[in-house]
C-alpha cells in the first residue's frame, strides 16, 4: 500500500493521520508496514481521507484518480 508516501506527502505524522481516521496508532503503524491489512470499509476510509482511489491505495494504479 501507498500509505506512507500519502501520509508524508501531507506532511503528518502517523499518529495525526491515525487520529484523523479515529484509529488507533498501532493500527494505522501495522497498515503501513504491511503487517495488517485493512478491511474493506477501512481501505475506501483511507482512499477517501488521502483523496485517491482504493485502487491506487493499493498500488494496482500508477495515478492517483483523485475521487471526486
Amino acid at each position: 500500500m501507498r500509505l506512507k508516501e500519502l501520509r508524508k506527502g501531507k506532511g503528518m505524522q502517523q499518529q495525526e493521520a491515525a487520529k484523523e481516521l479515529n484509529i488507533p496508532g498501532s493500527t494505522y503503524a501495522g497498515y503501513e508496514r504491511g503487517e495488517r491489512e485493512p478491511r474493506i470499509d477501512m481501505l475506501i476510509k483511507l482512499a477517501d481521507y488521502f483523496d485517491v482511489s482504493v485502487d491506487y491505495l493499493i498500488g494496482h494504479e500508477k495515478t492517483p484518480n483523485h475521487v471526486e
